[in-house]
């Protein structure tokens, strides 16, 4: 634990750093053009290669080196923010130049998550997995929480260089954490003779492992789906704020999203969330459906601010009791190709969720809630008219969505057996059909 914890240390920081940039590079884009499909382009560029590279680095992170892995990934992801900053100091940077620099930073960060949870299942025992993965949470909680309060105090002292430039030094301690530790060798199994397969075949083999498990395939799906919802509204969140309030509210709110993530986070990192670890997943799931439709029942900062709060609870609960199911499931020296493929699965309808938020907020739903709207007489009387109520009428939705497939996962046996699998699948991709996990 004491090597994950000094890991854990340097992710968070260099997390922090992220959300600084993350919450200013937003502000500028959407105070630049005011249109929220160009403000939903950057989750779209910071996700798609999430998509497209994840398959190519499991294999990298199965052959090689964990640590060294982490270490190119944070180097790579620190240098194009350094270019981000000079690009601000020689009054250079444009909307293209961001999505471009954005793209670059998200490919390098592609190769972070999979070794970084391949690696915690060799630094920390099986018993503890739902609490590690509760402290990683809890990280990317104190994000949440401190990014956009900094992020709103450095704009106004240093301006947006100044944050960029800040982002980029926590990269570099992420970095250092990570020279002064070793990471131990994972445990072998019979799937490490897929390593003589071809390079199509290692890049493959992930979703061939997957797709033989229809417990797994199951969980891959919902999450796939669930996470399309928080796509959109991640891409909606900002702007339904600012349709009834100010900027400082909605760093105030997005600080209370993050409260909520730190309650999830301490929690999953004492308890370790439930024995069975997909009442977790899917429960939680059902919450955070409840929760959106808080979000989006009226303009008011306390149904919004109660609403984000109770859905960011969630977020430390479903992922680290999905995680734990995972990294119980696969064996170590193949985790690095089978989270890869899971990266890439469980992100690959997010790209479509940025777009078609912001064209169903921009072009149909939000129109539709302005005062003479076609929706003002009827869906207007309960989440309201004007600006951003089409977007609330959105959550509504999305929230009424969310429950529906929560409820179905957990009436499907093969989701809900999921984590006693194992000792019924003994197929391994290039195995003979009787080898045994």
């Amino acid at each position: 634990m004491t090597t994950f914890l000094i890991i854990w240390l340097g992710q968070t920081v260099s997390t922090i750093g992220s959300g600084l940039t993350s919450f200013a590079l937003g502000v500028y884009v959407y105070q630049q053009t005011g249109s929220v499909a160009q403000f939903a382009l950057i989750g779209l560029f910071a996700v798609a290669p999430r998509i497209l590279v994840s398959p190519l680095v499991g294999p990298l992170i199965d052959r090689f080196d964990r640590r060294r892995a982490m270490m190119v990934s944070d180097l790579g992801a620190g240098l194009s923010t350094a270019a981000l900053a000079l690009l601000v100091s020689f009054d250079h940077l444009e909307v293209w130049l961001i999505y471009l620099l954005v793209l670059i930073s998200s490919t390098f960060t592609t190769v972070q998550w999979p070794a970084y949870m391949a690696s915690t299942t060799t630094l920390v025992s099986r018993e503890n997995l739902g609490r590690a993965n509760g402290l990683t949470q809890l990280g990317r909680s104190l994000a949440e929480i401190l990014s956009p309060l900094l992020a709103g105090v450095l704009l106004l002292t240093i301006q947006l260089q100044g944050v960029i430039l800040v982002d980029f030094i926590t990269f570099l301690l992420a970095i250092g954490t990570l020279m002064i530790v070793r990471f131990p060798e994972p445990a072998c199994s019979k799937a490490e003779a897929t390593g003589k397969e071809s390079w199509w075949k290692q890049v493959t083999f992930g979703l061939d492992y997957i797709t033989a498990r229809r417990g797994l395939f199951g969980l891959l799906l919902f999450l796939a789906a669930v996470n399309f919802l928080w796509g959109m509204v991640g891409a909606l969140i900002t702007p339904m704020i600012l349709g009834f309030t100010s900027s400082d509210v909605l760093g105030l709110i997005i600080s209370i999203a993050g409260g909520g993530m730190l309650a999830g986070s301490l929690l999953m990192s004492t308890w370790g969330g439930p024995r069975r670890k997909i009442k977790g997943v899917v429960f939680f799931e059902l919450l955070s459906g409840v929760c959106f439709l808080a979000i989006g029942i009226r303009p008011n900062f306390w149904p919004v601010a109660a609403g984000v709060f109770g859905a960011h609870l969630t977020i430390a609960i479903v992922q680290g009791s999905n995680q734990a199911i995972w990294q119980s499931q696969v064996p170590e020296d193949i985790q690095g190709r089978v989270f890869s493929t899971q990266q890439m699965v469980s992100r690959s309808a997010a790209p479509l969720a940025f777009l078609l938020a912001g064209f169903l907020a921009d072009r149909l739903f939000e129109p539709l809630l302005q005062v003479n709207g076609g929706l003002a007489g009827s869906a207007g009387q309960l989440v309201g008219v004007g600006a951003g109520r089409g977007i609330g009428l959105l959550f509504l939705i999305i929230g009424l969505v969310k429950i529906g497939l929560s409820v179905f996962a957990w009436t499907n046996p093969a989701i809900r057996q999921v984590e006693d699998e194992q000792q019924n699948s003994s197929w391994i991709p290039g195995l003979r059909t009787d080898a045994v996990l």
